[in-house]
């Protein structure tokens, strides 16, 4: 192996990896792995450095700088609109309703033959409300032909709607973003996938960077996604989803807390009557939360995510001492 300029010794802490080596850029067993926990084609499937990634490829990929735009729903995930802007994409903004919920109608009337590509979050972060099935049915079949309609579930497993990833097949122009991150508990991993038609992931497998999966990453991933790791983290999930009904419960009964909107999330989004007051007394009670009142329609709120059951009862015994 003298082709690539790499060492001919394996770094120290190796352990068998040949971390010496660059590694697959799509490596096979991980995406063995990922189409089948996935229900899709390995054609149908890119693998990257988180969602993220795959949302800046999607944008450098279809839209043109400074002429296509693409179509967004706020309150969101924050990052389809950085990759646009970094492209010199223009954003067209579509509010959800005053309940968080989207309107299809709405959001069809704004996209314009500038928009390349239509970004959904289900479950949305940060509210985490999820979008009915059907209206992505509804909205994929309204953008044939038009745009690439982009559904991302980074939060699905926690949700009891499941994932549109079985209807690539049917909708060409359909593409679905997974993670690694949060169900699967490796956010330090950064691993996200990319699930769309062949023709679509393979012009993003023409644009990604080298080699974007580290070797120690892989295999970390690899260990996660073995049928023991799967029953633990699925065990995880459950654990969560209880939790998340126990908190919703018990935040809304707290005094100074004005709503907690329903998720189907591992998060909860909690309206105050002091928001800014509540996050610095999590901070000086060790416990970092989101605060999430930059965003429309949540200037009185605070994300929190769901942890194990003794930080959520520290999160309640915190509130409960708050003078609000």
């Amino acid at each position: 192996m003298l082709n690539a300029n790499e060492s001919a010794w394996e770094p120290m802490g190796d352990a068998g990896l040949g971390c010496n080596r660059y590694p697959d850029p799509q490596p096979g067993a991980l995406l063995q792995s990922l189409a089948a926990l996935y229900g899709v084609r390995q054609e149908q499937l890119f693998v990257g450095r988180g969602s993220d990634e795959a949302i800046d490829l999607l944008v450098r990929a279809f839209c043109r700088a400074g002429q296509d735009a693409i179509v967004i729903q706020p309150p969101t995930f924050g990052m389809y609109a950085v990759s646009a802007r970094i492209q010199n994409a223009a954003v067209i903004e579509v509010a959800l309703t005053s309940d968080f919920s989207l309107d299809a109608q709405t959001l069809l009337a704004a996209v314009t033959p500038a928009v390349k590509l239509v970004f959904l979050c289900t479950p949305n972060n940060p509210t985490g409300r999820s979008i009915p099935r059907a209206d992505i049915e509804q909205l994929a079949r309204a953008l044939a032909g038009k745009a690439l309609l982009v559904v991302d579930e980074a939060y699905v497993e926690f949700s009891d709607q499941r994932s549109v990833s079985d209807l690539i097949g049917r909708y060409e122009n359909l593409a679905v973003l997974r993670t690694l991150s949060k169900a699967w508990a490796l956010a330090g991993v950064r691993i996200g996938s990319l699930l769309a038609d062949p023709d679509v992931i393979a012009l993003i497998r023409r644009i990604m960077p080298p080699y974007p999966l580290p070797l120690p990453c892989v295999a970390t991933a690899l260990a996660e996604l073995s049928p023991s790791g799967q029953v633990a983290a699925r065990e995880n999930i459950a654990i969560v989803r209880e939790q998340r009904a126990i908190m919703r419960v018990a935040l809304s009964r707290i005094p100074g807390v004005r709503d907690v909107l329903p998720s189907d999330a591992n998060f909860l989004a909690v309206r105050f009557d002091d928001a800014g007051t509540i996050y610095q007394r999590f901070l000086r009670a060790g416990i970092v939360v989101r605060d999430i009142r930059r965003y429309p329609q949540l200037q009185d709120a605070l994300r929190i995510t769901i942890g194990t059951p003794a930080e959520n009862a520290r999160v309640l015994t915190v509130l409960s001492e708050t003078k609000v």
